[in-house]
């Protein structure tokens, strides 16, 4: 099993088949910029894809926010002495490759929203496949606010979760969302007391560690590729998944635990 990565500006534990994730800079409100968040996020994406133990990723925040997205003080310094070249660099070579790693990982990813989501921070929310929040969690495509856009894709991500329509009326006016609205609108899933988040990530998450690992993994494999995928172009993936998984032996085991009426007991074999 691989060990757990060094990370720096973030804290990795693993727990029943289910990892925690938790930004831990709170003295910058866990911005994604001047932090080591980001190299800290893709580190533990990887390691997670690559670990057989582990079946669900819950990604949270420590303090008040979970994450207000980039540090507007280093934005400012680099509009002052960067080049739009360097800029664009900047982005592919930085920020990017967290939706990139967010897009292929196959291990379900649960966001437990602890507070504000801004910006960047939002659309690391929804980069996520499952998203809870606390009455805290507020949500905002703020950056049109700065004279900028997402450069991280949210314009991808926020559509997805919420329809072409609303998803323009929250980029173009970056107006705040709050916790109840982003149940409403299809951000959230569900809202919870603060204190109540955790343990509700972890019961959802522990949902999900049940289940026959490998089959949640291509599951979640389908729901992206049916994101881009013609129906028939599906279907011939749907038909290789298949035939994979019931080759497996955790097939056996849960149509065993099926008819014995009991709990499956699963490996990921």
């Amino acid at each position: 099993m691989p060990g757990l990565p060094a990370l720096k500006d973030a804290t990795l534990e693993l727990e029943g088949r289910v990892a925690v994730l938790t930004l831990n800079r709170d003295d910058m409100r866990n911005a994604l910029t001047g932090t080591a968040l980001v190299d800290d996020i893709c580190a533990a994406l990887a390691w997670a894809d690559a670990n057989p133990e582990v079946s669900v990723l819950i990604l949270t925040g420590a303090g008040a926010a979970f994450s207000a997205g980039g540090n507007i003080k280093t934005m400012r310094e680099r509009a002052m002495s960067a080049s739009a070249a360097e800029m664009e660099h900047y982005y592919r070579r930085g920020i990017q490759r967290i939706p990139r790693a967010m897009n292929t990982i196959e291990v379900p990813v649960v966001a437990a929203v602890n507070g504000p989501a801004i910006g960047a921070g939002c659309d690391l929310a929804l980069m996520c496949d499952i998203r809870i929040g606390s009455t805290r969690a507020q949500f905002g495509e703020t950056f049109i606010n700065l004279g900028i856009m997402a450069g991280d894709g949210g314009a991808w991500f926020l559509q997805r979760a919420v329809g072409a329509h609303r998803a323009a009326e929250l980029t173009l006016t970056g107006r705040i969302v709050k916790a109840e609205e982003a149940r409403d609108i299809g951000i959230l899933l569900e809202v919870t007391e603060p204190d109540r988040l955790l343990p509700r990530a972890r019961e959802i998450a522990a949902g999900i560690a049940a289940k026959p690992p490998l089959a949640a993994r291509y599951a979640k494999r389908t729901l992206r590729l049916a994101q881009r995928q013609g129906l028939e172009e599906h279907l011939e993936a749907c038909a290789s998944f298949q035939g994979a998984l019931q080759k497996t032996e955790d097939h056996l085991e849960a149509l065993a635990a099926f008819f014995e009426k009991r709990s499956g007991q699963y490996r990921g074999k």
